[in-house]
C-alpha cells in the first residue's frame, strides 16, 4: 500500500527503499467504520479523521485489507485537558476468536497536567497479558504525534515518533509464541474504560467535559496485502525484512533505552504480584 517516504535520522536507510506506485493511504480509500459512524468525521478530502466520544458512544474504524508483515503508522492528536477514563487504541489484530494475534498501543487518559501513559501489548497464538507502560515526555494532545509498530520475522517495535519503546523479539525456537501465522487488520478505537484506564479505575470520566475527540492523518500501511500474493509473507527481499530492520540501530538502541530509564511506569516482566516467575520470554531478551 502506501509509503510516505517520511526520513528521519534513525531510519537513514528508507532513501534507499523505491516507492514507485506509492501513495498515502487514505481513509475513504483503505479503512471503513466499524461503529458509530455518527461519531467519525472525515477531514481534509479523507487524509485526516476526527473521532468523538460522548455518553452516547465511542466509536472506531478498520483497514479494509489484513497484512501479513509490514509497517504500519499514523499521526494522532490525543484528547486534550481531562481526559481521564478514556482509552485511544490503534492496533494490529488478526480478527479470530480463540487464537488471536494483536499488537497494541492504548493510550490512557488522564486528569489535566499529569502525563499521558502509552500501553503496549501483544497477543500471540491467543496468550496476551504483556502490558508495558511508558509515560510520554511530550504533550500528545497539542499537536500530531508519529506511532509505528514495525512487524516482521525478527520482532515487533513500537515507535513513538521514531523512539523505539518496546520491542519483542521473536524467539519462537526457543518455544515462545510470536504471531507468525495469521495477518491482521489495522484498526483504531476510541471508547470509555474508566473501570481501569486510568490509576487502575479510580480516575472517572468527567461527562461534563464531553464530547472528547482524538485525530488522526497521515495514515501510512505498508505491508503483505492479504488475499495477495501467497509468497509475499516469507519474501526475505520485503524491505522491512532487510538487514536495517533485523535489530535496533546503535542509535535506536541508545533511543530505547533513555525511554524505559526515563519513562517506563510498568512492566508485565517485574510484576511479581501477577508473576512470582517471570514469563518465560523476559529471560529471553524481550
Amino acid at each position: 500500500m502506501a509509503h510516505t517516504a517520511v526520513l528521519s535520522v534513525i531510519f537513514p536507510f528508507l532513501a534507499l527503499v523505491a516507492l514507485v506506485g506509492a501513495r498515502p493511504a487514505t481513509f475513504l480509500q483503505d479503512f471503513r467504520i466499524t461503529w458509530a459512524d455518527t461519531h467519525i468525521k472525515q477531514l481534509q478530502g479523507g487524509t485526516a479523521i476526527q473521532l468523538k466520544l460522548d455518553p452516547s458512544s465511542g466509536c472506531g474504524f478498520a483497514s479494509n485489507k489484513q497484512y501479513h508483515y509490514g509497517r504500519v503508522s499514523m499521526k494522532i492528536k490525543l484528547i486534550p485537558g481531562d481526559s481521564a477514563g478514556t482509552v485511544t487504541a490503534f492496533y494490529l489484530n488478526s480478527d479470530t476468536d480463540t487464537v488471536r494475534d494483536e499488537l497494541d498501543f492504548e493510550f490512557l487518559g488522564n486528569r489535566s497536567g499529569q502525563p499521558y501513559t502509552v500501553q503496549t501489548n501483544v497477543y500471540a497464538h491467543g496468550k496476551g497479558d504483556r502490558e508495558q507502560r511508558v509515560n510520554l515526555w511530550f504533550d500528545p494532545a497539542a499537536d500530531y504525534h508519529t506511532y509505528t509498530i514495525l512487524w516482521n520475522h525478527y520482532h515487533v517495535v513500537f515507535s513513538v515518533d521514531n523512539v523505539p519503546v518496546r520491542v519483542y523479539k521473536n524467539n519462537e525456537r526457543r518455544g515462545i509464541a510470536y504471531p507468525t501465522l495469521q495477518p491482521m487488520g489495522v484498526y483504531s478505537t476510541l471508547w470509555e474504560a474508566d473501570d481501569w484506564a486510568t490509576r487502575g479505575g479510580l480516575e472517572k470520566i468527567d461527562w461534563g467535559k464531553a464530547p472528547f475527540y482524538a485525530y488522526y492523518k497521515d495514515f501510512d500501511i505498508e505491508g503483505c496485502a492479504v488475499p495477495g500474493p501467497a509468497n509475499c509473507a516469507s519474501n526475505p527481499n520485503n524491505w522491512w525484512e532487510g538487514p536495517a530492520y533485523r535489530q535496533l540501530s546503535p542509535e535506536q538502541a541508545r533511543l530505547y533505552r533513555w525511554a524505559r530509564t526515563n519513562h517506563m511506569i510498568y512492566d508485565y516482566c517485574t510484576d511479581k504480584s501477577r508473576y512470582p516467575v517471570p514469563p518465560p520470554e523476559c529471560w529471553a531478551g524481550i
